[in-house]
């Protein structure tokens, strides 16, 4: 099973996953990861010991600024991001709005907001510290997604309409697709 320590060097490893990590770092956000898919995604490839990347929708950057929530803020800075690297589809969010999407209660760090994603196996980020050291935060744990299964977050388990979001989201991903060995826990079921 693969352990912290080793999904940080496979990260180190990987020259594109590092040079997106040196640019969002440019921004000098507060508080700001990488997330979701861009990590998750590396480890299922690995453990399915793809040879080439899967292709991923977008690269979530995500900060935490209580105290500037404009949108627009957001989208400055995805066009600064563009503007160093055209070629990759940048998403910035900051967690201190996001609770509005969602009727939620507010987060208090960005980490706080990853452990309330939908799964457990996508509850991660990483981010590249001051001295450029990978850094790697996992509010679930990692247990679920180096072993490939899909979980709904504790978070999510706790209301009956964040399940049918974490529902709705597991048939539109439709990851097992792409990565077969996943065992996909829906409905209370595990396929």
């Amino acid at each position: 099973m693969m352990k912290e320590n080793e999904i940080i060097s496979i990260i180190k490893k990987d020259k594109w996953m590092m040079e997106i990590l040196q640019t969002a770092k440019t921004l000098h956000l507060p508080d700001w990861w990488i997330c979701a898919g861009f990590v998750r995604s590396k480890i299922w490839d690995t453990v399915h010991k793809f040879n080439e990347r899967t292709l991923i929708p977008d690269i979530d950057v995500i900060y935490y600024w209580p105290n500037n929530i404009d949108k627009l803020e957001e989208k400055k800075y995805e066009k600064i991001l563009h503007s160093i690297n055209p070629t990759i589809p940048w998403s910035v969010k900051n967690e201190a709005r996001m609770h509005m999407n969602s009727s939620m209660p507010p987060y208090t760090s960005s980490i706080d907001a990853i452990s309330k994603f939908p799964e457990t196996a996508t509850a991660l980020g990483v981010k590249l510290d001051e001295y450029n050291n990978v850094i790697l935060t996992a509010p679930c744990g990692i247990h679920d997604v180096v072993n490939l299964e899909v979980k709904p977050t504790p978070f999510f388990t706790e209301n009956k309409e964040r399940m049918q979001i974490y529902e709705e989201r597991i048939r539109r991903k439709n990851w097992k697709s792409t990565w077969k060995e996943l065992k996909i826990t829906q409905n209370h079921n595990v396929y």
